[in-house]
């Protein structure tokens, strides 16, 4: 179980490393001003250290009124059943590619997640990775991520 606490923690402390990132890459711009006025790096700057200060105080927020729990065990886990072979599926993209990747994913969905019989899961996803492959490669003519398969195989 996760405790409205630690989610909130979690969150203030994911959006204060974002601020921080923010505000010391703006440095390499320079902040305050030049000849030619406000440097570059003044805005961002000053939107990342908003951001900082926007977590310190939901951090100390979330720790003075939160309470309970918001995601239960079974929460947990039909999230998990989502996201898992989502991270998956972009992570082999740059291995096998989009469309290959995104066949099997869509296989993956329909057989496991909705029970789909194999040969229709199979169809099914086969045909969405052509229509990509026609709509995008061929209609458009923009090349979408062929991955090292596709490297290997030339195409």
């Amino acid at each position: 179980m996760v405790s409205r606490r630690a989610l909130e923690t979690a969150t203030a402390l994911l959006t204060g490393a974002f601020g921080v990132t923010v505000a010391v890459s703006s440095l390499d711009n320079g902040i305050g001003w030049s000849r030619a006025g406000v440097e570059s790096g003044t805005f961002p700057f000053i939107i990342g250290l908003t951001i900082l200060f926007a977590s310190l105080f939901n951090l100390v927020r979330g720790w003075l009124r939160a309470s309970g729990t918001v995601i239960s065990r079974t929460d947990l886990r039909r999230t998990a059943t989502l996201f898992l072979p989502a991270t998956l599926y972009v992570a082999v993209i740059p291995l096998l590619g989009l469309y290959v990747a995104s066949a099997a994913y869509l296989f993956g969905a329909l057989r496991v997640q909705k029970g789909v019989g194999t040969m229709k899961s199979l169809v099914i996803a086969l045909t969405v990775a052509i229509a990509l492959y026609v709509v995008f490669e061929r209609a458009f003519q923009v090349s979408l991520p062929h991955g090292v398969l596709g490297a290997a195989l030339d195409w």
